[in-house]
């Protein structure tokens, strides 16, 4: 599997991906950092309404550029295309750098945009170049290892910018650091193999709804490609309503500050990583959803056992906040570190192998194919976001909402088994 990191064909598009995903990520918890303790009352606003406005921002992009994101990425060498978007990311970082210095919430939110925007034109060129530089049996490794490195990045990328941004002259420490990212992503993109365009006669189209209409129509009868696609969605709406529920989770279920969110976050996103390198050893390069059902089961049982262990008695008012040294050396908690690790553990045998049957199993509709992927994606993760809140709203706990994870995972599991 390591072996794709030392050729060509793959190190520079694993190097541009990771730096990319942490420059989005970096600049993301920046910016939300700036806006809960800063910036929203500095605008008026109220930094709750502020900060899910601003993730409605950065997702929006993937509805309104993937057509035209899928058309440029089969008409023209994808390692071309993505070398302009990396260029177009020093420029929107350099606008980053100048909406921290003047303490502009408006202009990082179209800068969050844009961000948004270079991040749906590079995601259909990114995983379609994979079947032009790989061969079909290294396909799972190097899925295996962009889903390793996107966490990692992930991770690294959001812990970095809440804590650099706050600090003393944080704002021009961020805001040079991200320009520097995004050029040492360009640098990187420079070294990536050309490729043939798919189509170079492609008409780019920005009539958005009817070609986002044609796409799907040209997916949807692909069976197993559009399975494998929904399947992936469901991922991400599993992982972002677990992700975007540990600082509360940490703070009024387990009493705990946010230094044991930040390691939930650390051991969600190596156990991604982790599963994602198993996959290949236990698939031995063949693209096959063999294991991918098993996986989703791993996820239902292991959220489920979640919502037991963390059924506890509401954290008294006033009782103090313990820390990450203190959480983790109480045996009781070792199984929700547990649970916890094995719902990531799965979830990285779960997408990699899924991924692939898309690269192969599209053909020459392979953008395409990722730009509704990407469209899909958006669609889970908003439904993910407005479902907790509403199911919170109704008295729902959040263990409990854990556990509806676990039966509804289980369904989707069935459902992958067809494939």
């Amino acid at each position: 599997m390591f072996k794709l990191l030392f050729v060509r064909r793959f190190m520079p598009l694993f190097l541009t991906q990771f730096l990319g995903a942490f420059n989005d990520n970096f600049f993301k918890s920046a910016l939300m950092m700036l806006i809960t303790y800063r910036l929203g009352d500095a605008a008026g606003v109220d930094s709750r309404i502020l900060v899910n406005a601003a993730a409605g921002v950065f997702i929006l992009p993937f509805f309104v550029f993937a057509p035209t994101a899928s058309d440029l990425a089969d008409r023209y060498d994808r390692s071309d295309l993505m070398r302009w978007v990396k260029f177009a990311e020093i420029v929107v970082m350099a606008g980053a750098a100048l909406g921290f210095w003047l303490g502009n919430i408006w202009l990082l939110m179209a800068v969050l945009f844009l961000m948004g925007a270079q991040s749906a034109f590079f995601s259909p060129a990114k995983y379609s170049i994979l079947p032009q530089h790989l061969k079909e049996e290294e396909l799972i490794a190097g899925n295996g290892l962009i889903q390793m490195g996107t966490y990692l990045a992930i991770l690294t990328g959001t812990i970095s910018g809440g804590l650099m941004i706050l600090r003393e002259n944080g704002i021009y420490w961020v805001g040079g650091l991200a320009v520097t990212i995004a050029a040492a992503g360009w640098l990187c993109s420079m070294f990536i193999p050309p490729t043939t365009p798919i189509d170079p006669k492609r008409e780019v189209s920005f009539r958005i709804v009817k070609r986002t209409r044609e796409m799907f129509a040209d997916i949807i009868p692909m069976r197993r490609v559009f399975g494998s696609m929904m399947a992936i969605s469901w991922f991400w709406l599993v992982g972002s309503v677990f992700l975007a529920q540990f600082p509360t989770y940490s703070r009024l279920v387990l009493g705990t500050d946010e230094s044991v969110a930040t390691a939930f976050l650390a051991i969600f996103s190596c156990g991604i990583g982790i599963g994602s390198m198993v996959c290949d050893s236990l698939l031995k390069g063949k693209v096959t959803t063999k294991f991918v059902p098993s996986a989703a089961y791993g996820i239902a049982v292991a959220s489920v056992l979640l919502w037991w262990v963390s059924d506890r008695p509401p954290v008294a008012p006033g009782t103090p906040e313990i820390g990450a040294w203190e959480f983790f050396a109480r045996p009781e908690n070792w199984t929700i570190t547990a649970c916890l690790f094995v719902i990531a553990f799965c979830g990285g045998l779960y997408i990699v192998p899924l991924y692939a049957v898309m690269q192969t199993g599209a053909g020459d509709k392979v953008s395409g194919a990722i730009a509704c992927s990407n469209i899909s994606d958006s669609i889970f993760m908003a439904v993910a976001a407005l479902g907790a809140g509403v199911l919170i709203s109704w008295g729902i706990s959040i263990p409990q909402l854990f556990l509806t994870m676990g039966p509804t995972t289980f369904i989707v599991g069935l459902l992958v088994s067809a494939l």
